[in-house]
């Protein structure tokens, strides 16, 4: 009798003590094939490191409810097409309760419908669009400050401040690279830059010879070269060959990247490149500890854009989340209306954009990446180009 009790009771304890929680599942697709595939590790590495970091604590605080984080990812082959029948698919199949972002602008404006469609909230990263931001969705943020319209308007500001007078432009015709150009050109004409050569090229560009052989013809001082990962690191290899000699040379993405260092090597150096971050800044108090932890599982560095804006878009997922849970319209506020700690510094949204991040550049200095604008964040003075 007192065998059938024991048992009795354990029974009932055991249905009456609360379920584990089940994971949380959060989808994501990502460029790891195709045109783009060069860029992805940068941004799945803060992805990784930031869900072993969550599980190693215990799980995602989900308003006050620990909940291990598992990953639903696929291959979007770097077509944004692709990317829209995913992020569907994630929400409808997959029954994901977060998102987190593709990689690029192309990718990032391709599922921002879905996202209004579902009214599904997701803080991106890899992009940044001036004509995203004029349409105000309400389901989409941009963590980066490089804002096309913002960058144009600094980099002009950097130049002019380095004396500069003269200007040349080389342009993917990708939506990132052509959103800048419309900025730059007429912000080059009111700072009374003389813009001596524009050249535009399709995404999949293998030889700028005959675009670099006007820029040299042309002589700049300053020259923007509006690329991507790729075309990048074609540009280096190839200005060098060609004898590029203007002593500002701002290449838009990639320069950051861990592959390109050590594609173009020394070359490298006096590159300018889109950026706002330093594990050097001691004020931002999460910059070194990332900085480590990635270094130590990676056994690399960060890419000090990619990775960076990445990593801060999961810090603010994970904040929110802690405060609203999953329910997507108090998600969507807790993003819409908190202000953020991260890597690099406090982040708050205007809209969809981030409004306290200034925007700023780096350059390769040696082995190292410095901020060298604006001044008043600059961890290093800007040095002038003066060879490959």
């Amino acid at each position: 009798m007192i065998r059938k009790l024991s048992i009795a009771l354990a029974a009932a304890a055991l249905f009456a003590a609360p379920a584990a929680a089940q994971n949380i599942k959060i989808g994501f697709s990502l460029a790891k094939t195709g045109l783009f595939a060069q860029a992805v590790p940068s941004q799945l590495n803060a992805y990784e490191l930031w869900r072993e970091q969550v599980n190693a604590r215990g799980g995602l605080d989900v308003a006050g409810k620990k909940r291990m984080v598992e990953f639903v990812q696929y291959d979007d082959q770097s077509n944004p097409g692709n990317a829209v029948k995913i992020y569907e698919k994630l929400i409808t199949d997959d029954k994901v309760e977060l998102l987190l972002a593709p990689w690029g602008t192309p990718h990032h404006f391709a599922v921002a419908p879905v996202l209004e469609k579902y009214k599904f909230p997701m803080v991106g990263n890899t992009a940044a669009s001036v004509q995203l931001r004029e349409i105000k969705p309400g389901n989409i943020w941009f963590v980066t400050s490089a804002i096309p319209d913002k960058m144009a308007a600094e980099l002009v500001a950097m130049a002019k401040a380095n004396g500069y007078k003269t200007a040349g432009i080389v342009a993917n015709v990708l939506p990132l690279a052509k959103e800048i150009k419309a900025s730059l050109v007429p912000a080059l004409q009111k700072a009374g830059i003389a813009v001596k050569v524009s050249e535009e090229y399709p995404p999949d560009i293998k030889d700028m010879t005959a675009i670099l052989t006007k820029v040299k013809a042309a002589a700049p001082e300053a020259l923007f070269v509006l690329s991507y990962p790729g075309d990048s690191v074609l540009y280096a290899k190839q200005a060098k060959e060609i004898g590029i000699a203007a002593p500002f040379q701002f290449v838009a993405v990639g320069p950051t990247m861990d592959f390109f260092g050590k594609v173009v090597g020394p070359s490298a150096n006096g590159l300018v490149t889109m950026g706002h971050w330093s594990p050097a800044k001691a004020d931002w108090k999460r910059a070194k500890p990332f900085y480590d932890a990635y270094v130590k599982k990676f056994n690399e560095k960060p890419d000090y854009l990619d990775t960076v804006v990445s990593y801060m878009s999961l810090e603010i997922l994970e904040q929110a989340v802690a405060k609203a849970g999953t329910d997507k319209q108090k998600l969507r506020q807790a993003i819409a209306s908190m202000t953020f700690d991260t890597i690099n510094g406090p982040v708050k949204f205007q809209g969809v954009q981030n409004a306290i991040t200034p925007t700023a550049f780096l350059q390769i200095q040696g082995s190292e990446l410095q901020l060298v604008w604006p001044k008043a964040i600059a961890t290093s003075p800007f040095k002038a180009k003066t060879g490959w």
